[in-house]
């Protein structure tokens, strides 16, 4: 068994936790994390529109990974 870095650890406990919530059932775990992934893109899009440029010196947040 090869030793793993502990963020790759960490991934790994964190599916199974994500798992264990769902007893198991992989497609409803992925529907709560795209449902989460759809809420947290809404809350960028209301933060994006209440901030001022000035604040943020022209930075925009990036909705799709770089």
């Amino acid at each position: 068994m090869r030793e793993q870095p502990i963020g790759e650890a960490m991934v790994d406990d964190e599916i199974a936790e994500v798992l264990a919530y769902h007893k198991g059932d992989v497609q409803a775990a992925i529907g709560t994390l795209l449902n989460d992934i759809r809420h947290l893109r809404w809350q960028l899009v209301l933060t994006e529109g209440a901030m001022g440029r000035g604040i943020t010196r022209g930075w925009r947040p990036s909705y799709e990974r770089d």
